[in-house]
C-alpha cells in the first residue's frame, strides 16, 4: 500500500476556503448545471461517439487525482499502444471543472471525475459520448456501474466507471461491543468530543441520509436532492453534532491518528483508515449501518469534448478496465475496483485486501449506497426547488467555522 500516495490523493475531500472557493467557481462557470437532469439537456448528446478504435495518435493527456497514472500500469500501456501519458494532477473536484473548460480545451483528453463533479462536466458540455461497445471489460463491471446515474443519461455514456468506495461507520471494538446499526451514534451527545467526519460540504447528504430513515415527516427520497425544509433540517442536525466532533478530518492520516490516540471512538471513514488501523493492531472495525445505508463515492474517466488523442483515449479506457489494472489501482489506492473479475487478482498482490475494500460483497449490499453526485437545483421530479451545491460549500462553512 502506497499511503503516502492515498494522503496526497484524498486531498480530494480537503475543503479550506481556497478549495471552496474553486468548487462554487466551477459551479458558476456552468449556468447550464442550475438544474437537474430532468430539466437540462446535454449539449454534447448530439455528437456521434467512435464506431471503431484506429491507430494512437502517440500522446494522451490526462487530468487525474494524484497517483491515478502510476508507472505500475502507464509504462506497459504506453508500450502496448504507444501513446505517451501526460498527467495534470487536480486538487479538487471543482480544479477537475474548471480545467475541462471548454471540453478540455483542445489540450485534454480524459478527466477521472468523481459523482461530484460528474453532472457539471456532462452538462457544461465538457465530456462527449463514449462508446462503450469499444471498451469490452465494461461487460465485467458490476452491474451497478455499467450504466450509472453519475456518467450515464439518457442512456448515453460519457465515460467508463473505474473505481468507487463506500463511506462506512468506523468504530472502536473496545467501546461498542457490536457494531452500530445505525449512524445515531455520530449524533449521539453521549460520545461529545469522541466523534469525527470528514470536511467537505457534501457530508451533508450523509445527515441528510440519517434523516431520510429517521425523520420521515421531512420526506427526503434522495440524500443529494434537498428542497429548503429539508436542507434547513439537515444543516441543523450538523449544527448541534458540532460539539460532538474532535476534528473534522481533512486527509485520511488524520482520522488514522484520531483513533490510533483513541482521541475519537467513531466516525465517518472509508475502508483504507480500517485496513491500516487493523494492520497497526488498533481495536477498531467498520460498518454498513444497516438501519440507514451509507453515501459513497464513484469516479468515472470521462471524454473531454474536444480531446486531441481520442483514439489513446480509448485505448486508456480499454487497459485501465481490465481485471489487472483495476485490481492494481485498487491495491495502490485503498479503492473496490469497478471490474467484478478484479479479486482474485487482488488477493495475490495482497492477500486479504479483496474482503478488505468491501470488493467481495453481493450486489445487494451495494445497492444500499448512495453514490455522489453533485446536487442541483432542479430535483429529479422535475421541480425546481432543490439547494444547489453552492448553497451546500456555503453552509459547510457555517456548520464548521
Amino acid at each position: 500500500m502506497k499511503s503516502e500516495v492515498v494522503k496526497n490523493w484524498r486531498q480530494r475531500t480537503k475543503v479550506g476556503l481556497s478549495a471552496m472557493s474553486i468548487v462554487v467557481l466551477g459551479l458558476a462557470a456552468l449556468p447550464s448545471v442550475a438544474g437537474a437532469a430532468s430539466g437540462l439537456t446535454v449539449p454534447t448528446a448530439g455528437m456521434k461517439p467512435l464506431a471503431s478504435v484506429g491507430k494512437g495518435e502517440g500522446h494522451l493527456n490526462l487530468i487525474a487525482w494524484e497517483g491515478y497514472a502510476q508507472p505500475q500500469w502507464v509504462k506497459p500501456f504506453t508500450q502496448a499502444t504507444g501513446c505517451v501519458v501526460n498527467t495534470k494532477y487536480a486538487g479538487s473536484s471543482g480544479e477537475m471543472v474548471s480545467l475541462m473548460a471548454n471540453g478540455g480545451g483542445g489540450q485534454y483528453d480524459l478527466v477521472s471525475a468523481s459523482g461530484d463533479a460528474d453532472l457539471r462536466l456532462i452538462y457544461g458540455g465538457a465530456v462527449k459520448p463514449v462508446n462503450v461497445k469499444l471498451i469490452p471489460a465494461t461487460k465485467q463491471f458490476r452491474p451497478f456501474l455499467q450504466s450509472p446515474s453519475f456518467n450515464t443519461i439518457n442512456g448515453k455514456h460519457y465515460g467508463v466507471s473505474l473505481q468507487f468506495g463506500p463511506n462506512v461507520l468506523l468504530y472502536s471494538t473496545k467501546v461498542f461491543a457490536k457494531a452500530p446499526t445505525s449512524w445515531s451514534v455520530l449524533y449521539n451527545p453521549k460520545y461529545k468530543g469522541k466523534i469525527t467526519v470528514p470536511n467537505n460540504p457534501i457530508q451533508i447528504a450523509d445527515a441528510a441520509l440519517y434523516l431520510m430513515k429517521n425523520k420521515p415527516s421531512l420526506g427526503i427520497t434522495d440524500p443529494y436532492e434537498l428542497n429548503q425544509t429539508q436542507f434547513n433540517a439537515t444543516v441543523k442536525l450538523l449544527k448541534a453534532q458540532k460539539p460532538l466532533i474532535a476534528k473534522y478530518w481533512n486527509l485520511a492520516s488524520d482520522e488514522i491518528n484520531l483513533f490510533q490516540s483513541k482521541t475519537v471512538v467513531a466516525g465517518a471513514a472509508w475502508p483504507y483508515q480500517t485496513i491500516t488501523l487493523q494492520g497497526n493492531k488498533a481495536a477498531v472495525a467498520d460498518t454498513i449501518p444497516s438501519a440507514e445505508g451509507a453515501t459513497g463515492w464513484a469516479d468515472s474517466w470521462l471524454l473531454a469534448t474536444n480531446a486531441p488523442h481520442p483514439n489513446c483515449a480509448y485505448k486508456w479506457m480499454q487497459w485501465v478496465s481490465t481485471p489487472t489494472v483495476q485490481a492494481e489501482q485498487a491495491i495502490s489506492f485503498g479503492e473496490t475496483p469497478a471490474n467484478s473479475l478484479a479479486c482474485p487478482i487482488m488477493n495475490k498482490l495482497q492477500a486479504g485486501s479483496c474482503a478488505g475494500y468491501h470488493a467481495n460483497q453481493p450486489d445487494s449490499y451495494f445497492k444500499s449506497i448512495k453514490f455522489w453526485k453533485t446536487p442541483l437545483a432542479q430535483c429529479g421530479n422535475g421541480k425546481n426547488n432543490c439547494i444547489p451545491f453552492s448553497e451546500w460549500t456555503n453552509a459547510w462553512t457555517q456548520i464548521t467555522g
